[in-house]
């Protein structure tokens, strides 16, 4: 939202700058011809009007009130100029001459004032100003002349478009992401049913046929097979706990890795994999491979699972990093968010969810794990596991 909010505002600024420029241009061609102004006041002129363009470019590239102040300012003051002298009765041409400068060379600058009421007292004073000083360059100063009536649409038209702009485009953005946050969950909800069934699919081809075979007490298979099976399958779901998905090879066979010692980034995909179909991206950094005992690695990898959980869960964010280092004696991981975070003192540390699947889980492996955390800055936790 905050990058659509200044997209947004980058555009009404090069618009404002884009009209104001080809509104000053046209003024000054109009008053050039002979005998709408005379030469000393068409160059007395040309100082504001240099000024009045200077701060539209600087207000193009981003630039704040003070150059809107400042270009209207320049513009007001070109448009006093034009009338100069006051005791004598303006040339027929002088208002259509200046009216370009004051319906869009003055009045672009509304595109950018409808943000705030300091901005709308702003362009209010400047619609008014440019509307009497044009008014007085007419020829019947005491109606409303085309002319003026040329810079009043000019200032409404462009106040318009620029609160349309202004409040149209955060609402189209909240729609977008209104309508990418129900695609993603239709995914995720789709990913979960496609993985229940996949699963459903794997026990049945594996767990429950050993557990069948038992309940007929293996009649027709080996001891020794089925104790293989069997063994087989607490693989399987091994895996399935940690977030794998073991790929099939045909009926009843998938391919399972090694029980003994498992490379820890080719599981850790698994587990980035895992919360991604939930909705948490985890960004990983550091050691990409690393060889853990099976044991250690389970520790490592549940506890690591809990704290993402928890961040999913609590944090309020959507992301979280992980960087995983290691030396010769230790694996470390450190899962890092930008979350609510919470008071260590504030809490109890029976109520801590990972003082036992994530604080106990590591001490029985020798491992250990540490925990920071401040109100509005976000959690870390480090998790420590002997090689």
């Amino acid at each position: 939202m905050e990058l659509i909010a200044k997209e947004r505002d980058r555009l009404l600024h090069r618009t404002a700058r884009f009209l104001g420029l080809g509104g000053t241009f046209v003024a000054l061609v109009s008053l050039s011809f002979p005998g709408v102004i005379p030469f000393s006041t068409y160059l007395e002129m040309l100082p504001p009007l240099a000024f009045l363009v200077f701060s539209l470019v600087m207000i193009g590239r981003g630039g704040g009130l003070g150059w809107m102040a400042l270009a209207l300012l320049a513009g007001l003051t070109a448009l006093f100029i034009a009338r100069v002298p006051w005791s004598q009765p303006p040339s027929t041409g002088l208002a259509a001459a200046v009216s370009p400068l004051a319906a869009a060379g003055t009045a672009s600058i509304a595109l950018v004032l409808t943000s705030s009421l300091l901005r709308i007292m702003l362009l209010l004073v400047g619609a008014l100003a440019s509307t009497l000083l044009v008014q007085q360059a007419s020829a019947t100063p005491g109606t409303l002349s085309p002319s003026g009536l040329l810079v009043v649409l000019g200032w409404v038209l462009t106040a318009v478009l620029g609160y349309w702009l202004s409040a149209s485009v955060p609402r189209a953005a909240r729609r977008i992401y209104s309508i990418g946050k129900a695609h993603r969950a239709e995914r995720q909800a789709s990913e979960t049913e496609a993985q229940r069934r996949q699963g459903a699919r794997l026990l049945h081809d594996t767990v429950l046929a050993t557990l069948t075979l038992l309940a007929h007490s293996g009649v027709g298979v080996a001891p020794e097979a089925l104790r293989q099976q069997a063994s087989e399958d607490a693989r399987l779901l091994r895996q399935l706990r940690l977030g794998a998905t073991p790929t099939p090879q045909s009926s009843g066979d998938y391919n399972l890795e090694p029980v003994e010692e498992t490379a820890l980034g080719t599981t850790l995909e698994s587990v980035k994999q895992r919360f991604g179909r939930m909705g948490l991206e985890v960004s990983w950094h550091g050691t990409g491979q690393v060889l853990l005992p099976s044991d250690v690695l389970d520790a490592f990898l549940l506890s690591l699972a809990e704290c993402l959980e928890n961040v999913r869960r609590h944090s309020g964010v959507t992301q979280a990093h992980v960087t995983i280092t290691d030396d010769a004696t230790t694996v470390r991981a450190m899962v890092t968010d930008s979350g609510v975070g919470f008071d260590l003192e504030g809490i109890d540390e029976d109520k801590l969810g990972f003082k036992e699947s994530v604080i106990g889980r590591l001490r029985e492996v020798g491992g250990n794990a540490r925990l920071f955390s401040a109100p509005g800055s976000g959690t870390t936790v480090v998790l420590e596991v002997p090689r």
